[in-house]
């Protein structure tokens, strides 16, 4: 079976179609990766340096079977079809000959059996001291109404706000450190497959200044939206504008014929700001992740 398997390397940001392809056609409630977060991540960093940015994509045939990101030198994500679950130590193998990181490292969701297997097989061990990310999932039935205090307004993003958009994204991730998240970033993730601006809600002041938002990805073909990402202005904050322009943007996302949306935040204590947030407007928890180290 695996003679038939040829696989693909690229360096940098090549590969983003297949790894979706992938993502979308074997896609469940059990899978760690929702094609929004395979365009949040390779979009938001298509800058990043070739050198330390390898993807390998393996198909049989026309079909995409699997494939590894070294999202980081030593650090990898991976989708195997749980069909062609075998491909996931030929996915490991890859890593361990790749990877230049000071310690090796992987990320799976706890239901994904066929990864952990092949980990767990080459020597990786769970790292349960490690900061980890709990799936949540709400249904778009009966969602509460966005509310907002007066002079602010809640709207979707046009097309050509690239510049507003950026501006909101890096206002609200700067705490610890400026968001190295520029302009041009912002243009790529609004120009990439499946971005909608109807799904990607701001809060506006009097002043025209975008103060919050929130981007949903949308699935069609699952009916299932991702939430990511999500932030506020630290001037802004505690005025519950990041519950109303959440729901604002799931109540749009059942209008564009999402059915169910996941949210994927801390879940460890750590920092459980975002989880709360979430909770509070009706998600619920789910599978969480898992850290693995070799050795």
């Amino acid at each position: 079976m695996l003679r038939s398997v040829q696989m693909t390397e690229y360096a940098g940001p090549d590969g983003l179609n297949d790894m979706q392809e992938l993502v979308r056609r074997t896609w469940s409630p059990a899978s760690r990766l929702h094609l929004g977060d395979v365009a949040w991540e390779r979009s938001v960093n298509a800058r990043r340096s070739s050198a330390d940015w390898r993807t390998a994509v393996w198909r049989d045939g026309e079909d995409v079977v699997a494939w590894g990101w070294l999202e980081q030198p030593g650090h990898l994500l991976m989708t195997v079809d749980p069909d062609r679950a075998e491909l996931a130590t030929t996915v490991v193998e890859w890593f361990r000959a790749s990877a230049n990181g000071p310690r090796l490292a992987a990320g799976v969701l706890e239901t994904e059996k066929h990864l952990l297997a092949a980990l767990e097989s080459a020597g990786f061990g769970r790292d349960d001291s490690a900061p980890y990310f709990t799936h949540h999932w709400i249904s778009l039935d009966g969602l509460a109404e966005p509310v907002v205090p007066d002079g602010l307004t809640l709207r979707h993003v046009r097309q050509d706000e690239v510049a507003k958009r950026g501006a909101v994204h890096r206002a609200a991730w700067s705490d610890l450190g400026p968001s190295k998240v520029t302009d041009n970033d912002m243009a790529q993730v609004m120009s990439t497959w499946p971005y909608r601006p109807e799904l990607d809600w701001v809060v506006e002041n009097e002043a025209g200044e975008f103060v919050a938002s929130a981007l949903i990805w949308l699935d069609e073909q699952h009916q299932v939206g991702l939430v990511e990402p999500v932030g506020c202005s630290p001037a802004y904050r505690r005025r519950g504008l990041g519950a109303a322009v959440n729901l604002a943007a799931l109540h749009a996302l059942r209008e564009a014929g999402g059915t169910k949306a996941v949210v994927c935040p801390r879940g460890d204590d750590g920092y459980p700001q975002a989880r709360a947030l979430y909770q509070s407007i009706g998600f619920r928890p789910g599978s969480r992740t898992l850290h693995l180290l070799l050795g």
